[in-house]
């Protein structure tokens, strides 16, 4: 476990979320954002981080970006990075935010075309203690347009957590009921999603940059096949299956270091194949594993296993499934923090 930084750090990071703030945009500022049916939308891209359980010292990185309205991943960056800042609560975008700033460069370097035209976060944007949220920073650092979406509650500005808040989300009958999150201040600072019919349980949105509340919700919704919108669930099962193919793979030795997105891992075979919205050959690795079978769906649809063996820059479509444990692999993965 590291050691919590000095108060002096914290103070430092508590003026430097102020500075930021100060930049961020929560009003509409896209074309596409005008239109009700979000005609002009193209392009959601996703990020998220997995640690091994165990050691908070790594994580992978995984950055994608699907087509809108068809939800089908074009683009896949998925690395281990070094993580040498603890966790804080409040402050969890000095610890990520770095990593994935670095993933949309080289996204924005390698394919230009493929940029998203708006980023889901999982986590907060202006529900955030400070107002400031790893949503926000990650949108006033890259310029693009983001939402937080959080699983749980973050309890700020007199939100609670009880018998008042749990009647407010048994009152969410049908997918696409919400409420709004109006703190103590009078300040609307989120909106409260039902986001699948199978799932009572909500979505916490919030406006992270370039995007009002109303549009943010509208965003989540249309990106949503299950409770997780496509974008994040997309980016949380890649980076999940990166860590068990470089820590539990038997034919392969687990790495530490970054590895190059176009770089086939070691006991994979490569094929050639043409990537959405591409139009050239890229290289699409291929597992010399035998197939897996996977069990039945859950319930919540939240988490899935692709195809082992894909590597940055393929993107299959992958089905909701239950995730089977490789053989010999007994590394859970910590659960992520969100603020």
């Amino acid at each position: 476990m590291a050691e919590p930084p000095p108060d002096a750090t914290r103070r430092r990071w508590a003026r430097e979320q102020a500075r930021l703030r100060a930049a961020v945009l929560a009003q509409d500022t896209e074309p596409w954002q005008e239109e009700p049916s979000l005609a002009g939308l193209r392009r959601v891209g996703g990020v998220d981080l997995s640690y091994p359980k165990g050691d908070e010292t790594r994580a992978c990185a995984s950055l994608v970006v699907l087509s809108f309205p068809e939800l089908q991943v074009l683009y896949e960056d998925c690395r281990m990075v070094a993580v040498s800042t603890p966790y804080v609560a409040g402050f969890l975008a000095f610890r990520e935010v770095p990593v994935l700033v670095d993933a949309v460069r080289r996204l924005q370097q390698e394919e230009p075309a493929l940029q998203p035209q708006v980023l889901l976060v999982d986590g907060n944007g202006l529900l955030h203690p400070r107002g400031f949220g790893v949503a926000c920073h990650l949108g006033v650092l890259t310029g693009l347009p983001c939402i937080g979406v959080a699983k749980n509650l973050l309890q700020v500005d007199g939100l609670v957590k009880d018998e008042l808040h749990r009647e407010q989300i048994r009152s969410l009958q049908r997918e696409g009921d919400t409420f709004p999150l109006t703190g103590s201040s009078g300040r609307v600072l989120g909106m409260v999603l039902r986001s699948s019919k199978n799932s009572s349980r909500p979505l916490y949105i919030s406006v992270g940059h370039k995007v009002c509340l109303e549009t943010a919700v509208r965003v989540v919704r249309s990106c949503c096949r299950y409770r997780i919108p496509e974008p994040i669930r997309q980016a949380d099962i890649r980076s999940r299956e990166y860590i068990r193919k470089q820590l539990c793979s038997p034919l392969e030795a687990a790495s530490s270091g970054p590895q190059s997105p176009w770089k086939p891992l070691v006991g994979l075979s490569c094929a050639r194949e043409t990537r959405v919205g591409s139009g050239r050959q890229v290289p699409a690795c291929e597992s010399g594993f035998s197939a897996m079978q996977v069990a039945s769906e859950e319930s919540d649809q939240s988490s899935s296993r692709p195809r082992i063996g894909s590597c940055a820059h393929r993107a299959p479509v992958l089905p909701p499934t239950r995730l089977p444990r490789l053989p010999g692999c007994a590394l859970p993965l910590v659960t992520r923090k969100s603020d």
